[in-house]
């Protein structure tokens, strides 16, 4: 896996249900290192840090094997890197492989998989389409997310060297599958569960729905 792509956004005013909003999913490529932080990344627009940014979504990867996918769904839109308001466009990212908890050294940078992105309207308004909302998901493939267990730069063109693979065998893709479903895959919401690399709050969420079975 390399970088092939870093991508920051400035704030973007859009208008949603007769009311004026901000958003920072519209990100492009830039000529620079990204550093990332604990919390986000360098110079990036954050509008809504309740859903956004902190110690388990410091920084959003995609992939740039999925573009072909939705390049053909979309056509007629002006496509570059980041349109998935990523700020890593990864190539060889493969989210069924990657495993929640899975660390990787990228530039100076070193991270931690944490969880995958759930998509929101947001993206529907980035895409000119709230369709895509719905299509994300079925697809299956989210990108992830990434906390930060030492702050760094990088660049693209830098690779991934994978340091430690989570003993959890929960992969993104099972992740992103388990947290969305109506009806949940039991052994999958047990592996979620175990992971201590999910998200507290998320863990929890899961101990809920299973205590209602």
């Amino acid at each position: 896996m390399k970088v092939i792509a870093t991508n920051i956004g400035k704030p973007t005013s859009f208008e949603w249900n007769g009311k004026k909003e901000r958003t920072g999913i519209f990100k492009y490529p830039v000529a620079k290192p990204l550093y990332l932080g604990k919390t986000d990344v360098g110079d990036d627009t954050v509008i809504d840090r309740e859903h956004h940014a902190g110690v388990n979504k410091a920084c959003f990867l995609f992939a740039a094997d999925q573009y072909p996918y939705w390049k053909h769904l979309y056509p007629n839109l002006k496509w570059d890197w980041g349109m998935f308001g990523e700020n890593l466009t990864v190539l060889g990212m493969d989210e069924s492989i990657m495993r929640i908890g899975d660390i990787y050294k990228i530039g100076t940078a070193l991270v931690q998989v944490s969880q995958p992105r759930e998509p929101c309207y947001k993206l529907g308004i980035r895409f000119n389409d709230q369709n895509i909302v719905a299509q994300y998901v079925d697809h299956g493939y989210s990108g992830t997310y990434v906390r930060l267990l030492e702050e760094g730069h990088v660049s693209t063109n830098d690779e991934f060297k994978l340091v430690e693979q989570s003993k959890n065998p929960l992969t993104v893709k099972q992740c992103f599958e388990v947290i969305l479903a109506r009806k949940k895959n039991p052994e999958l919401v047990k592996l979620a569960i175990e992971n201590l690399s999910l998200p507290e709050y998320k863990r929890k969420r899961l101990k809920k729905y299973m205590s209602k079975q």
